[in-house]
């Protein structure tokens, strides 16, 4: 197992560095660079700023390559991210100031999720094409339709229009004041966690119907076992093994709800940081924020390989 492990994140690192180049080379191409907006900030100055003096300032007179070779070694060596244009921060401090709330919009997400998926999953497989199982497919293709930018909008109009009443604008830490932080979280979570609920429920629904047709699950049943026993102990240990797949696979699409949420809701979180630095251009902020999603896509994906060994005794890691 640890040398499995070993292995994978090894391997994992050219991933990274090549995600970044390409990250690194990409934000610069974005139209309206941050020397223009700088600029257009300091004409009404009393100490006007030439282009090039302002350039080297932030050393943008360089060669992208060195660039890129000057940050990529300064996380390497040091573990530094850069510094912001326009705060003059460390690029850490705000990531780390950010992530703690990213991180709990998407636990709470993936909890919603999978409180419903695979529940309602195994129950509709286990009532196969009854009204039970045709409610809960179009469900999860009503959940797939409705986009979660359009339902939190709705969620957010509407009962304020109707009741006057509207989601807390104000964060609040968790540490602060628990009750209020949740009563805050979990609107934006439920939305996000019913758009991931839906293909994790189809995807539950399927794996346990072929599942149940398998020979060991009937001699199960010829041996006397429970129902609840056969299902699961049996079944659903087997059929988790493609939804966890699915589950690492959608952690790009869960942290890109995010950033959508944290906008709508004014939450906080590397989603609002990441907008508002695509907004000012702030390349590094930019390029740290989508380092560290790599890193935390690369780490989700990892944790799924390796539980497959919990689900299954018959998968070893060497």
């Amino acid at each position: 197992m640890q040398r499995y492990v070993i292995r994978r994140i090894l391997t994992l690192i050219p991933t990274l560095l090549f995600a970044s180049a390409i990250v690194f080379v990409t934000v610069r191409l974005i139209p309206g660079s941050v020397i223009d907006l700088m600029l257009s900030q300091n004409e009404s100055g009393a100490a006007k700023v030439s282009r090039q003096s302002l350039e080297a300032a932030l050393g943008f007179d360089r060669p992208v390559y060195v660039q890129y070779l000057q940050w990529i070694g300064g996380i390497l060596f040091h573990g530094d991210l850069g510094t912001s244009l326009w705060q003059r921060t460390p690029v850490s401090e705000q990531i780390l100031q950010r992530l703690p709330v990213t991180f709990e919009l998407g636990l709470l997400a993936m909890a919603v999720a999978l409180t419903l998926a695979i529940p309602i999953g195994v129950g509709s497989a286990m009532r196969q094409d009854t009204a039970v199982d045709y409610i809960t497919r179009s469900f999860s293709i009503l959940m797939l339709a409705i986009p979660g930018f359009w339902l939190g909008t709705l969620v957010i109009v509407f009962p304020s229009i109707w009741w006057g009443w509207s989601p807390e604008i104000k964060y609040t830490p968790f540490l602060e004041h628990p009750g209020r932080n949740l009563a805050q979280m979990i609107i934006p979570a439920v939305i996000l966690g019913f758009g991931l609920s839906a293909i994790t429920m189809r995807m539950t629904r399927t794996m346990m119907l072929e599942v149940l047709r398998q020979d060991y699950v009937r001699t199960a049943y010829a041996k006397g076992l429970a129902r609840r026993t056969v299902i699961v102990r049996h079944a659903l240990r087997n059929a988790l093994i493609p939804v966890v797949t699915l589950i690492g696979l959608q952690a790009p699409v869960l942290i890109g709800g995010a950033v959508i949420m944290e906008q709508i809701f004014v939450i906080p979180g590397m989603g609002l940081l990441l907008l508002e630095a695509v907004n000012s251009r702030d390349y590094p902020v930019i390029t740290g924020v989508f380092l560290v999603v790599g890193v935390a896509v690369v780490a989700i994906n990892l944790l799924v390989d390796l539980s497959y060994g919990l689900l299954d005794p018959k998968v070893r890691h060497q």
